[in-house]
């Protein structure tokens, strides 16, 4: 296998591990904010470090040098391939971008700690390939989010149950499938465990009420960080993908379509903003996922590239809202409240990244969904209308919450609500990439596509394969 230059992968995981270690210890909230910005500043020139090293490689897949883990355990567990190589960055900045745009009257609240445990298992789960480690990942992730709500005093009994039956159906899925082993395709009993698993995580109906419980009782923060990396994406890709018959991907594909429909029409009707903003978030899931379960280069290449264009669009969309719930409070969508006179900075952010999550022209998303909704024609003639009316009524969510939070009335405060210059700074940053992906969008369509291509050369691999298995059983 192809080695990089030099320990990135290590020193990505590594680096907020020993951050959290010492924020830990830290009393001062500004302190160990100061220092957690520093130690996800560190994380993300590392993963910015593996990806342009994996690119200037133009390898198939690679692993550190200096492989300490490889060494301690006689596996490659950390492996950068075409799929995660831009996923490590996305997901550092979104975590450095989050803590530099919480202000200070929410640093108390906000468990520094556990966002950097909770970045390096991220950070660890995409770099890692093995079936096994990421079962194992996946299952560790649950933990921090669990730890923080129960500190906080908050419910957590539909996490648990949903989060533990996530745990459940991955480890009885992949232990069937290793019982098959790979003289046989695998079968339905052995892939539907792995199905349930990936459909809890990615809040497919009618297993999605732990979303909304989730950023209900969570800082909105914390909830924004655990669903915008869509580990229940990656899990279907290095779980599902390679081993599941045609028939399961186009039934799980129906499930999230049907979600995708189902999410976006409520949140037209929501009353609170952030149930608003977890359907909005539940719906591009979803549809995440019915490009993947395509299985069509031009769709899984959209499926990829829509991945990419929501987690920035949807962190940057979250993290507006956030803003907006640290100056007024829990935010209702049942009145105006016309605050763009004091945040015109925030009002533009939050249009162009909700804009940007539906595929707006000029922006990082819109070739993405061009490419979805081709894709899912071609595979599925009939359900192609079916994402763009999901794409449509997303828009129209976006809108309508645009002129209730923003317009309508005139707000009158004694105490100055501008955007302060950290959160200027996130907002410049995501509609810099939001803006540059969308004017420039051949790199990243490029990558994306050469990713499709390998999952689907490994999934047809392991067909043929198993076929050849199966016709060499029935000659003997």
């Amino acid at each position: 296998m192809t080695q990089l230059h030099f320990p990135w992968l290590e020193l990505t995981v590594f680096i907020p591990l020993v951050g959290a270690l010492s924020v830990s210890r830290m009393r001062d909230s500004e302190t160990a904010q100061k220092w957690c910005l520093a130690f996800c500043g560190l994380t993300l020139a590392c993963a910015i470090g593996a990806w342009q090293d994996f690119y200037w490689l133009n390898a198939f897949q690679a692993h550190d040098r200096w492989d300490i883990i490889e060494w301690l355990t006689g596996r490659d567990l950390l492996v950068l391939d075409q799929l995660s190589a831009p996923l490590l960055p996305l997901s550092a900045l979104l975590y450095l971008l989050t803590t530099l745009a919480t202000l200070r009257s929410k640093v108390r609240r906000f468990s520094f700690t556990s966002m950097l445990a909770s970045l390096a298992i991220v950070l660890a789960t995409l770099s890692c390939r093995e079936p096994w480690g990421v079962i194992a990942l996946l299952s560790v992730g649950t933990v921090p989010l669990y730890l923080e709500l129960k500190d906080r005093g908050k419910p957590t009994r539909v996490y648990v149950l949903h989060m533990a039956l996530f745990v459940v159906m991955l480890v009885a899925g992949r232990t069937m499938v290793e019982i098959e082993g790979a003289q046989r395709v695998h079968s339905l009993w052995a892939v539907l465990p792995l199905v349930i698993a990936v459909l809890i995580r990615s809040g497919i109906a009618p297993l999605h009420c732990w979303m909304t419980d989730l950023f209900e009782h969570a800082t909105f923060g914390r909830a924004l960080l655990f669903v915008t990396p869509m580990l229940g994406a990656y899990a279907a890709v290095r779980l599902v993908l390679p081993i599941a018959p045609d028939h399961v991907l186009r039934g799980m594909g129906l499930l999230s379509l049907a979600t995708a429909l189902y999410a976006a029409g409520m949140a037209l009707v929501q009353r609170e903003a952030r149930r608003f903003f977890c359907y909005i978030f539940l719906s591009h899931s979803a549809l995440v996922l019915v490009g993947l379960d395509s299985a069509s280069p031009i769709g899984l290449t959209g499926a990829l590239c829509v991945w990419l264009s929501v987690g920035l669009s949807l962190a940057g969309f979250g993290l507006t809202l956030r803003a907006l719930e640290a100056r007024h409070g829990r935010l209702s969508l049942a009145a105006y409240h016309g605050v763009y006179e004091h945040t015109p900075a925030l009002a533009i952010c939050f249009l162009l990244t909700g804009m940007a999550s539906v595929g707006f022209p000029g922006t990082f998303g819109f070739l993405g969904t061009e490419l979805l909704v081709d894709g899912v024609v071609q595979a599925y003639p009939f359900t192609g209308a079916a994402v763009v009316l999901a794409a449509a009524l997303n828009g129209i969510a976006v809108l309508k919450a645009y002129f209730l939070l923003f317009t309508g009335t005139r707000h009158v405060s004694t105490v100055p609500l501008g955007i302060s210059l950290r959160e200027r700074v996130a907002v410049l940053t995501l509609a810099a990439l939001i803006l540059g992906g969308g004017l420039y969008p051949q790199p990243g369509v490029a990558s994306r596509h050469q990713a499709a291509a390998e999952l689907l050369k490994e999934r047809e691999a392991g067909k043929d394969h198993s076929m050849a298995n199966a016709v060499a059983t029935a000659v003997k």
